[in-house]
């Protein structure tokens, strides 16, 4: 697929880097298990916000998603830590579940959702539009239009993770 802006040329780097802050938090949880990292976590959340921010305001690097910036890479998975504490802190500490019901569907066949994701949103777009056109999504409005799609896309995907979770079936590598 070609790409106008060019975005890919060493985005690839950050994005390493991103991958590489998901497996500190999964070595954390196993190192931990079965005690909850969440002090780690909140200590390495709040040291990658101030370095992505400080990158950012002192203008050596600014944060911009698009281009997957080493700032961004920094202050998003600092925001990361800090959902993956609260939620840690919520789930497994307090034991209050049955709200992440819809969370754990698709966390527990991660590789599907995003196979899904990405394979079918062009079929499931074009196949909600033909059948039932337009103008359920314009029910909010014409600026509300793309995100009443997308919800109802990720309804779709959803659903699709649900039948393979209560079937048991799960993508691995």
């Amino acid at each position: 697929m070609f790409n106008d802006g060019g975005y890919l040329t060493l985005s690839f780097i950050p994005t390493l880097g991103t991958m590489i802050l998901g497996l500190f938090a999964g070595k954390w949880f196993v190192a931990s298990a079965p005690k909850q990292p969440i002090r780690k976590f909140v200590i390495a959340g709040v040291i990658l916000l101030a370095v992505g921010v400080l990158l950012h305001f002192t203008g050596i690097c600014p944060i911009v998603k698009r281009i997957w910036t080493p700032s961004w890479t920094f202050f998003s998975g600092g925001i990361c830590f800090l959902v993956l504490a609260a939620f840690s802190w919520i789930i497994d500490v307090k034991q209050k579940r049955g709200w992440a019901f819809p969370l754990i569907v698709v966390g527990t066949n991660s590789i599907a959702a995003y196979l899904i994701a990405h394979m079918w949103e062009e079929f499931i777009k074009s196949n909600l539009l033909t059948n039932l056109g337009p103008k359920p999504f314009f029910l909010l409005g014409p600026g509300l239009q793309p995100l009443l799609l997308g919800a109802t896309m990720l309804f779709i995907y959803w659903l699709a993770l649900l039948w393979m979770y209560r079937r048991k079936i799960f993508l691995r590598i």
